[in-house]
């Protein structure tokens, strides 16, 4: 309901922009820096907001009962299995929220093994940046099981993570035992005031990336997709500037089934932030957010099958987090040798996933 409500709000002031902007008669390409620009770009990630902001409430809630705490004594002898210890539970289920928080929260670790091999499995957990992705491929090509597709890519971040856990275990992290100590809250039912607090604060975050580097990005974007290298408006984004950058790149990605420039620009613009992942593809294919599942489908069908949908699905999940993340998880390894470790260890493992989930799928769809 409330994500209908945003659509059409975006909608109106798509519409009322585009109209006004005519009316006055501005120039073509200030019309379509802002209608495909600005409101395309930020509205397709905006649009998204009422169900990030739910996972946040529930989250924050659990938090504020004492749960959290207990969870991760709980969980230590399962973790240490896979070589990690129960404070581990904590970040890697922030990180179901976002990378940054979570990895920020590995502070409270004393045992610098653990730490880092929490670090490196974080972003396996997918965080909420991806849910519009999710949220808008699932709904073109599988409406009727778009809640079990996501929940899927959601199983398949934590099995990933488990069995590279179990990988570093047995290789790079080996004899990783430490002590395992946690003061233990009592229950206590939720403040509102405090979860309100918690939301809010993850939420602005979102806004603020939202207002700042998604718009950013998708202003940069939409230059590159409107203006080819002699800097001359394009009527194909193809022969773009972006377009020619995507179509380089693009056969890296053939044997999953979206070999075509568009869906190599977008993972491209991915990294940047994963919500721009959306703004991209709607840019590139002319739809819009609100226009729902049919229409989306609809343009979507020239770049992705069903199959090749759920392979790109894959490799968004497990590829390497947002800049911002990688920021962060260079700050708290203090190390760019283990960095340049876990973002290749990413893009390998989400390569790999990837073209195994789309062989896998062709015995059973097209």
């Amino acid at each position: 309901f409330l994500t209908g409500l945003t659509e059409r709000l975006i909608a109106f002031l798509g519409e009322w922009a585009v109209n006004g902007l005519a009316a006055i008669h501005a120039p073509e390409w200030v019309i379509s820096l802002i209608s495909d620009g600005v409101i395309a770009g930020v509205g397709g990630v905006i649009v998204f907001l009422p169900q990030i902001l739910l996972i946040f409430l529930f989250m924050s809630a659990l938090e504020d009962s004492g749960y959290m705490a207990r969870a991760a004594f709980i969980t230590d002898r399962l973790l240490r299995k896979f070589g990690l210890s129960g404070r581990s539970f904590i970040p890697m289920l922030m990180g179901f929220g976002c990378t940054v928080p979570a990895a920020m929260g590995t502070r409270t670790m004393e045992n610098e093994k653990d730490k880092r091999m929490t670090i490196l499995l974080l972003p396996f957990m997918s965080c909420s940046a991806k849910l519009p992705v999710y949220g808008l491929m699932a709904g073109a090509f599988f409406a009727k099981g778009r809640a079990l597709v996501i929940l899927s890519l959601y199983l398949i971040g934590i099995i990933v993570g488990i069995l590279s856990g179990y990988l570093f275990r047995k290789t790079i992290f080996k004899d990783n035992d430490a002590a395992f100590m946690i003061e233990l809250p009592t229950y206590r039912l939720p403040a509102a005031k405090n979860v309100f607090t918690h939301v809010w604060e993850r939420v602005s975050h979102f806004i603020e990336k939202a207002g700042t580097i998604i718009f950013a990005m998708s202003v940069v974007l939409w230059f590159l997709q409107s203006f080819d290298l002699s800097f001359d408006m394009v009527q194909s984004a193809e022969t773009s500037i972006l377009g020619r950058l995507g179509s380089f790149i693009a056969p890296v990605f053939s044997p999953m089934g979206y070999g075509c420039w568009q869906a190599a620009v977008a993972l491209l613009t991915g990294i940047i932030a994963k919500e721009a992942v959306v703004s991209s593809l709607a840019m590139f294919c002319g739809f819009s957010i609100s226009a729902g599942g049919g229409a989306v489908q609809s343009a979507l069908s020239g770049i992705f099958t069903p199959r090749s949908a759920y392979a790109f699905l894959v490799f968004v999940l497990l590829y390497t987090p947002c800049m911002a993340a990688v920021a962060t998880i260079r700050r708290e390894l203090g190390s760019r040798k283990w960095t340049a470790f876990a973002v290749c260890y990413q893009i390998l493992i989400a390569y790999v996933m990837s073209f195994v989930v789309y062989t896998v799928c062709g015995l059973f769809m097209v």
